[in-house]
């Protein structure tokens, strides 16, 4: 069977741009400077071993820094981060001499960020023009906060999460003691 032709390159970003994705930045350190990127292409992949994905484009300089390094954080960001997300996004700048951050484990991590995952390179898979790192997470936690979402070219987060129904700790005292 012989391959079929791909659809435009433009209708194939339009139709994309309306995929509502999760909002990182990806950092890595190398001899102690550190290193960080804006990424929109994370997703879960497995639950046993623990392993999500990130895609870089095959240029990426964080992409280069973080296979020297082995290793890599995840900052899931808030609603409230999105200039965080455009500073991460910006070349040619100092994104951390610009945020508050620390290290952890030897990993750039961003205050205030929504979650953080810590992961060692699990594998890398190459994909069109980009590389699908897998990160195998060694270490996580989470804030409860509103995501940052990207869709149509635009920052914002879920409509409703702010309105989303939760129960009284009074039932959920009730439910952990049965």
């Amino acid at each position: 069977m012989e391959p079929r032709q791909s659809v435009s390159a433009q209708l194939f970003r339009d139709m994309m741009a309306g995929v509502c994705a999760p909002v990182t930045v990806v950092t890595t350190a190398n001899d102690g400077v550190p290193v960080g990127t804006t990424v929109s292409s994370f997703a879960s992949l497995s639950l046993d071993p623990p392993l999500v994905t990130v895609a870089f484009d095959r240029a990426s300089k964080a992409l280069e820094a973080i296979r020297v390094a082995g290793s890599f954080g995840i900052n899931l960001l808030g609603h409230a981060q999105a200039d965080l997300a455009r500073l991460f996004a910006t070349r040619e700048v100092d994104r951390f001499a610009q945020t508050e951050w620390h290290f952890e484990n030897g990993l750039p991590r961003l205050a205030g960020a929504a979650g953080w995952l810590e992961c060692d390179v699990y594998d890398a898979v190459e994909g069109g023009d980009h590389i699908l790192l897998i990160g195998h997470v060694v270490d996580a936690s989470h804030a409860e906060l509103p995501p940052l979402v990207y869709a149509y070219r635009t920052f914002g987060t879920h409509s409703h999460y702010d309105k989303r129904q939760r129960p009284e700790i009074i039932d959920t005292i009730a439910a952990l003691s049965r």
